[in-house]
């Protein structure tokens, strides 16, 4: 396996780069304080063709491969976690799964405008009573002539009051469980549709999180995404993907964290030297070094199993666990490194620190990750090809 980046996926990453300096660093602090981003970020992300960046052309995307999302996600959660989850909501929950689990017209009428960046998508399966026990969820969708009616609740939603396209879980059929769910393209606009933001978050507070109501909606059928029973399918095949893009994402934390730690190393002294001189302080160095390079090959490696059309739930699995759990470490070491400076907002190691926390519990917590990746070694999990896969990535699309 090659890992060099490819003359493309470079430029890719200094356009990323380049925006995330310029666009996002010099105002972060600002919008984390003030609890939302500047929509023009959405209108730039869209010109930038990183809103579709591993959607095929025919569909409106920039028809760059798996590994490129990564690429991007990690530049974007180097400036912040706020901008990571746009894109990984928009792009790998919902613009994923319209390629490959949406039909023709499906694709036409959402997957294009998404990939374009004109409208915005995203992903509504937790519920208050329903996490990682997805059975547990309690929406409905009862089919009445050609809609179904849906109704429900879901919540810590992202962009929950930004995008304009959802993709719903609900319950067709309650007493079949996990093969009775299905899923739902659901545009704001429909009526009984609404939401509300949840304030004051402990992290990411730039972005923009909250709930979904759902009362009598009345959904075309046309509007179902595979057959009544294939949504549980559908959300895990979703899962695989956004947890490519949160691993990915934690490893662009790790690299802010390093950045800030060694930038601080080489400004503080203590007992006559820079800190970076001390041992212990150097021992926090490399474990973020370490973090960040073996996060990365885990990510790459499912990446490439995605442009090959495999199923990489355990690599993904596996990825997102261990990426998540090094950027938390590293951004709780680099706020050490920074003493009681890290309590101040001169620096950006307290906001890295909020921000690792969540990506440990959301899109499958430590622990789900932990027992997934046990019962694959104890041969009690194994997964078998899907009835429709990710499209293998192919040049030119």
């Amino acid at each position: 396996m090659d890992f060099r980046f490819t003359d493309e996926q470079d430029l890719l990453r200094k356009t990323a780069r380049k925006f995330t300096d310029d666009e996002i660093m010099p105002n972060i602090a600002k919008w984390d304080a003030e609890g939302g981003f500047d929509p023009v970020i959405w209108k730039r992300l869209a010109e930038l063709g990183f809103m579709g960046v591993c959607i095929p052309e025919k569909y409106g995307g920039s028809g760059m491969d798996y590994n490129a999302l990564a690429i991007l996600c990690e530049e974007l959660e180097r400036g912040d976690t706020a901008f990571r989850t746009a894109v990984s909501v928009h792009t790998g929950l919902n613009s994923m799964s319209l390629l490959q689990w949406g039909n023709e017209e499906q694709k036409q009428k959402y997957l294009v405008p998404q990939a374009k960046g004109e409208k915005i998508g995203a992903f509504g399966l937790t519920e208050p009573g329903a996490g990682s026990d997805v059975a547990a969820m309690s929406s409905t969708a009862v089919r009445d002539g050609d809609h179904y009616v849906l109704n429900g609740q879901k919540t810590w939603i992202s962009l929950c009051d930004q995008a304009d396209h959802f993709l719903v879980f609900a319950y067709t059929d309650k007493p079949k469980k996990h093969h009775g769910i299905t899923a739902f393209i659901v545009e704001r606009t429909m009526p009984g549709f609404s939401s509300k933001a949840i304030k004051n978050k402990y992290g990411i507070r730039a972005g923009n999180t909250g709930e979904l109501f759902f009362e009598n909606v009345r959904v075309p059928a046309e509007n179902r995404l595979g057959e009544e029973g294939e949504g549980f399918k559908i959300a895990m095949a979703s899962l695989d993907n956004g947890r490519f893009t949160v691993a990915a994402g934690a490893v662009g934390l790790i690299k802010a964290c390093l950045e800030a730690s060694v930038k601080y190393c080489h400004e503080r002294e203590t007992f006559g030297k820079p800190i970076g001189k001390h041992q212990l302080v150097q021992q926090m160095i490399a474990n973020m070094e370490a973090g960040y390079e073996m996060s990365r090959l885990l990510v790459y490696r499912a990446g490439e199993l995605k442009n090959q059309g495999v199923r990489n739930t355990r690599e993904t699995s596996l990825a997102k666990w261990q990426a998540c759990d090094f950027a938390n470490k590293a951004a709780d070491d680099a706020f050490q490194i920074h003493g009681a400076y890290g309590y101040s907002d001169d620096y950006p190691v307290a906001r890295y620190l909020r921000n690792s926390k969540a990506p440990v519990i959301y899109e499958g917590t430590r622990e789900i990750h932990t027992i997934m990746q046990a019962e694959y070694v104890l041969g009690y999990r194994r997964d078998k090809p899907l009835n429709k896969m990710l499209p293998a990535w192919e040049p030119g699309e």
